[in-house]
Formats: structure tokens, sequence, C-alpha cells
């Protein structure tokens, strides 16, 4: 112990007698290094093929997002996992990808590894995405639509009538579009009370 310790003492000496320039400049090397080797690693968890990786994700969502419209359409614009569950904004980035280690959890425990467990969990799951979505104003759906883009003289009627509706009553994108990229989950029914 005490040799470790001395080595200790010794790095420390050889570090304290550098120049506060020389410290300042490994500092910041050293800060720029971790900083870029972070964000690449964020980056990397935001790409389809890290989403789909699993194939919890990539038999179960990633299956049903395939047959919706943001993943195949006329104008050819895709949206990948992370547009909808990783906000752009750095800090609530970060905060998304702790709470995703929830995911990470529920695979390596076997919450979700068949198709029958993932529909269990489903309602569960939906909810949580929802009620995020909900608190922020449905800020990722709004990176690409927002009404003050839509030309709701362009829509049909019934769209029109509700973005209008949606307007006015301060709604947000998630209100009314649950199932736009996956299944909508069906409420699990409540138990019956069997004590009347």
């Amino acid at each position: 112990m005490s040799e470790k310790w001395g080595w200790f003492k010794r790095a420390w000496r050889r570090i304290s007698a550098l120049p506060a320039l020389t410290l300042l400049i490994i500092g910041g090397v050293g800060g720029i290094i971790f900083w870029g080797g972070f964000n690449t690693a964020m980056e990397m968890t935001n790409t389809m093929e890290f989403c789909i990786s699993c194939h919890e994700m990539e038999n179960n969502p990633y299956k049903e997002y395939k047959e919706t419209v943001h993943f195949k359409n006329t104008s050819g614009v895709q949206v990948k996992c992370s547009d909808c569950h990783v906000p752009d904004p750095w800090v609530h980035k970060v905060v998304r990808k702790i709470k995703a280690s929830r995911e990470l959890w529920y695979k390596f425990t076997g919450k979700i590894d068949t198709p029958e467990k993932y529909n269990q969990h489903r309602w569960e799951l939906a909810n949580r995405v929802w009620e995020s979505m909900k608190e922020t104003d449905s800020r990722e759906c709004r990176n690409c639509h927002s009404f003050e883009g839509m030309d709701l003289s362009e829509q049909d009627r019934s769209a029109r009538k509700k973005h209008s509706r949606a307007i006015d009553e301060g709604k947000t994108c998630i209100d009314c579009h649950k199932g736009i990229a996956h299944d909508e989950p069906d409420e699990p029914e409540e138990p019956e009370d069997d004590s009347a």
C-alpha cells in the first residue's frame, strides 16, 4: 500500500512542478478528447442501427414503425427513432439517455424479451412516452411539425377542424396522435371486483 501511495506522491510532485500553462494545456486537450469521445458515443446511440440492434426493438416497435408514414411516404422524409424519442437540446438529451438505462435494464432482465412479454408491458411503456411528450408540449414532434407551418386550407375538412380546435384549446400533438408511429396499445381492463 505504501508503494502505491509513494508513486502517487511522486506523480503529484511532478505535476505540481509543471508550469500552470502546461497544466492548462494538458487539461484542455484532455477535456477536448473526453468531450469528443462522449459526444461521439451520444450520437452513435442515436442511430437507427443502434436502436434496433436488440431483437426486442427490432421485432416489436420497429416492425410496426416500418408500416407508418414516418418510415415511408411520398416526400421521402424518414424519421429515425431518436427524432421522436431523444430531444435535441443537449441537457434534455443527456437526461433522456440516463432514463434510457431503464430500457437496458428491461433487456438484461428479460422483461420484454418476447413479443408476449413486450405486449404485456406495452401500455406501461407507451404511457411513459406519452407522459413525457405531454410534459414537453410534444417538443420532438414540433421539430418537424408546427401549427404555424400548417396550411389548414390544404387539409381535409376533418383535419382542418381538429387542428383548429387543438390550436384554440392549447392541445399538443400527442393528445390526438398516440398511434402515429406505433400501434396504439389497448388499455388494460380493470379486474372485476368479486367482493360484492
